[in-house]
């Protein structure tokens, strides 16, 4: 037996890249990068006591770590291309690359001709 009304889509676990829907209303005023790093600042143990902002420093090259793991997750993400896409895409450039280059040799040699006969009168 169907019903006419539409059915809800079975809900699936998030990814973590698909945006979530906030399950409350959040204020306007908490939800600003300016409002967010205040917040992140009161928490800071380098601010709370007072010490003038000198808190523990980062380990040498910790930043550059940190990037290339972040950059390498985000590459499990990509979708790549399938090979006869890539074959496909390569065949495209090889055909742009050759008509615009016979282009430039007709036009190379047709100033060419322009030049001698008319501007240099030989």
């Amino acid at each position: 037996m169907t019903s006419d009304t539409p059915e809800t889509p079975k809900s699936r676990p998030s990814r973590g890249d698909e945006p979530t829907e906030p399950t409350e209303p959040t204020e306007p005023s908490l939800t600003s990068p300016r409002s967010r790093a205040r917040q992140a600042d009161a928490g800071s143990p380098a601010l709370a006591g007072g010490a003038g902002g000198r808190g523990r420093r980062p380990l040498p090259l910790s930043g550059t770590v940190r990037f290339l793991g972040e950059s390498v997750a985000e590459l499990k993400k990509v979708e790549w291309p399938k090979q006869n896409q890539v074959i496909q895409g390569t065949g495209v450039v090889l055909f742009a690359c050759l008509v615009v280059g016979v282009f430039l040799y007709v036009s190379d040699q047709a100033f060419k001709a322009l030049v001698e006969n008319v501007f240099l009168g030989q």
